[in-house]
């Protein structure tokens, strides 16, 4: 689908700051026409355009925009690759990712690639506009559950052993290749047990299954 990119600035009172001029990023035509229906010329906003993956929005926005909302699941498109991409380009761009996923990894990766801001779907839509706003005036704001999940992940990595000498045991038995059962007969404790020292290492490494906590515990040395 086209993106519907508009040159035309809503009217103000004599005087008033012209709107911030956003861009919406998403591959549902639904979202986008919800999306421009909730934010245009409301409270200060302009939406001057909408694309629904990365080819259109690459070559419609410019230094002209004030924000982008990116989703990051644009098809078989990465909405991560997209903001990267216009964070090269345009500096000084101010993106939102606006997506539904809220695992470690997607946030951390829209992130690093240049998005200041993550917010997730479902947000209300008074609480979507200050979010906007704050972003352009230079904040960061983000969903609690996000900046939740970040404040955790800043206390692992400063943490100087995030889990239990128990757990460093159990996972370097897990490196090994033993089962469940396995441990358990090693160490002498139930197979219950065993689970439950996994799944809070799990958590405490926030990793998603055993070879994510393995690489992540090789990534902090614990291995």
């Amino acid at each position: 689908m086209a993106a519907n990119l508009s040159l035309v600035e809503s009217s103000g009172p004599p005087g008033a700051p012209p709107p911030l001029r956003l861009v919406i990023v998403d591959d549902d035509p639904l979202t986008r026409s919800t999306m421009r229906e909730m934010l245009d010329g409301v409270a200060g906003l302009r939406v001057v355009g909408t694309a629904a993956g990365a080819a259109e929005a690459l070559a419609q926005i410019d230094s002209t925009v004030d924000v982008a909302l990116v989703d990051l699941g644009l098809g078989e498109e990465s909405g991560a690759e997209l903001i990267a991409a216009l964070k090269h380009r345009l500096p000084h761009l101010n993106i939102m990712a606006h997506t539904v996923f809220d695992d470690r990894d997607q946030i951390f990766r829209a992130l690093k690639a240049g998005a200041a801001s993550y917010v997730l779907k479902g947000a209300r839509r008074r609480a979507l506009i200050d979010a906007i706003h704050e972003l352009h005036a230079g904040g960061a704001p983000m969903s609690p559950s996000v900046a939740r999940l970040v404040i955790q992940s800043f206390h692992l990595a400063t943490s100087p052993d995030p889990i239990t000498p128990r757990e460093r045991q159990i996972l370097r038995l897990i490196d090994r290749g033993l089962t469940y059962k396995e441990i358990s007969a090693s160490l002498s404790i139930s197979v219950h047990t065993v689970h439950s020292h996994i799944k809070s290492m799990y958590e405490r490494l926030q990793a998603t299954g055993k070879c994510d906590a393995l690489a992540r515990a090789r990534a902090r040395g614990l291995l």
